[in-house]
């Protein structure tokens, strides 16, 4: 279908020409504060998202959210472009409570797959024309769906394992076939948490991948679902990617909240996020070199241990600013918690002390890391993820920015004090593992120097206009089904949360946009064809930590 929408994708596309596009496919209208909201048949899905990836250009399928009502189901397919992610559109598919099947997005969207398997594993709903269509966080043998109306949560569980999947079963040659099936994890150093990875070879060569994950499922989504807005949610986000990013895992959700609400955040307190949220990015991609160095050559003594070092002093700052090391719960809605720690001063010296002494350690790494001949070997052309490939599954974040995708919502979707301050997004074109090593590092310096200004301007912002947090009311009861989706730029890519207020004081649906969760299913293309070292080299190029993939 065309309708003379075709244009460059960062030229705005009005909503009458999104109405015009989908025409007699929409049932109705139901926007979102963030983006035109548009009702289609289940039977349309896949129309109506072809036409609105390839005449409007929202290549970008950021989330999906399933979700059950007393009179229906609905599945929320937000779409953005990588190009311009301010341009959204969610496209809403309800279907009846009796029989809730809707036609799958995955041929429109690869990224579709996983998404779809956990509506279907945690909501209820059949999409078909899967092609897999498994449950993907809970057991095959699990009875129920754990989100929807009528589960019964004081029923006890009995999860037998089938027998093909009998993680003990003893070793069998199948006389039909010459391939090798080999668990991977989920107990492996080279997992970074628990996760089996059901790998197929042939030889020596990889044929197929099936990363296999939900070992690690806690229940994040329903207890922020249990708890306030104003005061019970903020601590949950630090133990989604609980390595070191934890102020960015608050802002997503203080964002999100804070855009639902209409709160406004004084611009001091900005200055003072933007600044702890890139202390956070150094120390994760400083926890991503150390690993990655083990991961690919074993190498323990040096380049782990100096990673961790060098991490260990932005956990001493981010100690002083917060007064945790990991869990941080400092940002609050409208602000953050308190002002810097006293004397300011120290404070201030001790920070740029560590910046100081940045450029030296990265010298440092590049000598050791980059420059080592079997690093080279093992990273170069090997987890090839081409541009089209990683937007097909919603990669973003430093994997996507490492084949060349030049998207980061710092500077595209600016929240914070980030389009105030001087600073460069980090592109490379290898879309190889190395690429994706050298863009975390680079990545460290731009960190630093967006904490450089920030520093500057705290140290001489008035003594009287010193305000971190704005007038909230004791409780927030936002406006019944009032929707919207927001992100912001985490250490491993786009961290978004959408939210449907129910008109109580807590969330109707709190649904969670894991970066890692899109950036892990994208593994198999990386790997098919290639070795077994190559597949640990991917794994540990992507980064992931399973608490934000398990959630």
């Amino acid at each position: 279908m065309s309708t003379g929408l075709e244009r460059d994708p960062a030229i705005e596309v009005s909503e009458d020409d999104l109405e015009a596009l989908i025409g007699d496919r929409a049932l109705a209208r139901d926007d979102h504060l963030n983006a035109p909201g548009f009702v289609v048949r289940p039977d349309d899905v896949q129309s109506v998202l072809s036409d609105l990836r390839d005449e409007a250009g929202f290549d970008h399928l950021a989330n999906l959210t399933a979700q059950q009502y007393a009179d229906r189901y609905e599945s929320i397919y937000h779409l953005r472009k990588y190009a311009d992610p301010t341009q959204e559109v969610s496209v809403v598919v309800p279907t009846t409570t009796d029989d809730p099947v809707s036609q799958t997005a995955e041929p429109v969207f690869r990224t579709a797959d996983w998404h779809e398997r956990e509506a279907f594993d945690l909501v209820g709903i059949d999409y078909e024309g899967h092609p897999d269509p498994r449950r993907i966080l809970l057991p095959e043998t699990w009875q129920g769906h754990p989100l929807s109306e009528d589960y019964n949560q004081e029923k006890p569980q009995l999860v037998t394992l089938s027998e093909h999947a009998n993680p003990v079963q003893p070793d069998h040659h199948d006389d039909e076939s010459d391939t090798m099936f080999l668990n991977i994890g989920p107990h492996h150093p080279a997992t970074h948490g628990v996760l089996h990875i059901e790998t197929v070879l042939d030889g020596e060569t990889v044929v197929d991948v099936d990363p296999d994950i939900g070992y690690l499922h806690r229940c994040e989504e329903q207890m922020c679902q249990q708890g306030t807005y104003r005061h019970q949610i903020m601590p949950y986000p630090d133990r989604w990617d609980y390595v070191s990013a934890g102020l960015l895992n608050e802002w997503a959700y203080a964002r999100t909240a804070e855009d639902l609400a209409d709160i406004d955040v004084p611009e001091y307190a900005q200055v003072i996020r933007t600044m702890g949220a890139e202390l956070c990015r150094i120390a994760s991609h400083m926890l991503a070199l150390a690993t990655f160095a083990l991961d690919v050559y074993g190498d323990f003594t040096a380049i782990f241990q100096y990673g961790m070092r060098d991490r260990e002093v932005v956990q001493d700052i981010l100690e002083d600013l917060t007064g945790q090391r990991l869990m941080f719960n400092y940002f609050r809605l409208g602000g953050v918690a308190w002002d810097l720690p006293e004397p300011r001063e120290e404070f201030i010296e001790k920070t740029r002390d560590f910046l100081d002494g940045l450029p030296a350690k990265v010298d440092e790494y590049h000598d050791l890391l980059t420059g080592n001949e079997i690093f080279q070997v093992r990273t170069h052309d090997t987890g090839i993820l081409e541009p089209e490939v990683a937007k097909q599954y919603g990669c973003t974040g430093p994997v996507a920015r490492g084949s060349g995708i030049d998207y980061d919502l710092r500077r595209d979707d600016p929240y914070g004090y980030y389009d105030n301050l001087e600073w460069d997004v980090v592109t490379e074109d290898g879309c190889d593992n190395y690429s994706r090593v050298l863009v975390r590092m680079q990545e460290v310096e731009e960190s630093a120097k967006i904490i450089e200004q920030c520093l500057d301007l705290l140290e001489d912002w008035p003594e009287d206009e010193r305000t971190v947090q704005s007038n909230v009311p004791r409780t927030l009861k936002p406006d019944a089904d009032t929707e919207i989706y927001r992100s912001v730029e985490g250490a491993k890519g786009e961290l978004g949360i959408y939210i449907r207020s129910d008109g109580t004081d807590k969330p109707g649906r709190f649904k969670i946009r894991s970066p890692c969760f899109h950036n892990l299913s994208a593994l198999p293309e990386m790997s098919e064809g290639e070795y077994i070292p190559d597949l640990i080299a991917s794994l540990g190029s992507l980064d992931i930590v399973l608490g934000e993939v398990d959630r």
